[in-house]
């Protein structure tokens, strides 16, 4: 007998969503759970949002980015963007403890695009 996972809620409450986990989920409501049409609905808007954004992750014959992040978590975004690219290593301490992160993600957000899910901003590319 297998047993099936079932995807997780994904909510507005998350720093970061992948994308694929709101396909999966999307899918799983749509046939396993069709009664749950309100979260079913508002994950179907999110990726509404989403399409003709571009990105890696194809479902229903469009293209949709791969992740989303929260607007009040942008910036520790950036900072973990910025090590893991190599830009930064904060074990050095000066310079990197005075860098302007707030400009630093402002500026960063310049290459995404904002979407809303249950009233709070994301951004992608």
């Amino acid at each position: 007998m297998t047993t099936t996972r079932i995807p997780e809620a994904i909510g507005s409450y998350e720093d970061i969503i992948d994308v694929r986990d709101v396909i999966a989920r999307i899918d799983w409501l749509d046939e396993d759970d069709p009664d749950d049409t309100e979260e079913l609905a508002s994950l179907t808007e999110l990726m509404d949002g989403l399409k003709g954004l571009g990105g890696d992750e194809q479902w229903n014959g469009d293209w949709y980015p791969g992740l989303i992040i929260r607007d009040s978590y942008f910036e520790d975004y950036a900072i973990e963007l910025a090590e893991d690219i190599g830009a930064l290593d904060r074990n050095l301490g000066w310079p990197t403890m005075h860098i302007d992160w707030t400009a630093a993600a402002e500026s960063l957000q310049m290459d995404y695009a904002t979407v809303e899910f249950e009233g709070v901003t994301y951004w992608t590319r």
